[in-house]
């Protein structure tokens, strides 16, 4: 296999997985916290604008995460989830240190930079992003 042909297929996982992660952690605060238990555990662990910001993240995980997997406006979505991320480590998980098992930021810390490194690349050849900006000398090829 050639480097572009690694690059893209290096790509394509990366926001294939990501993407599902994402979209399985929105998946539970709707099916299995529901929005209320959401609200709730976000205002119990000192979220500010709890009862927004709970639907807000779950809408932005689970969306998020499908539109990663699907490969459209993924450095949007990615940059967005970035922020998603770097709240949930300020506010919630660093205080309790590294190791997820503890509650600490290990998991929030690779889901942003893996997030953070799919907003700088884009989501490559393998894309709905690919397939419709990525050709051409159009200004949404930034986009792909």
């Amino acid at each position: 296999m050639n480097k572009p042909a690694l690059t893209t297929t290096a790509l394509a996982a990366l926001r294939i997985i990501l993407g599902f992660l994402f979209a399985a952690h929105g998946w539970q605060k709707f099916n299995e916290w529901t929005i209320a238990g959401t609200q709730a555990s976000f205002a119990k662990m000192g979220v500010p604008a709890a009862d927004v910001m709970a639907p807000a993240v779950a809408v932005l995980e689970l969306a998020g995460g499908i539109a990663l997997v699907l490969g459209i406006l993924t450095r949007v979505v990615a940059a967005l989830l970035v922020v998603d991320m770097l709240g949930a480590l300020f506010l919630v998980h660093a205080p309790a240190g590294v190791f997820a098992a503890n509650g600490g930021y290990e998991l929030v810390l690779l889901l942003a930079a893996a997030s953070f490194a799919l907003a700088l690349t884009g989501a490559g050849r393998l894309s709905l992003d690919g397939a419709l900006f990525g050709r051409g000398k159009s200004r949404l090829a930034v986009l792909a």
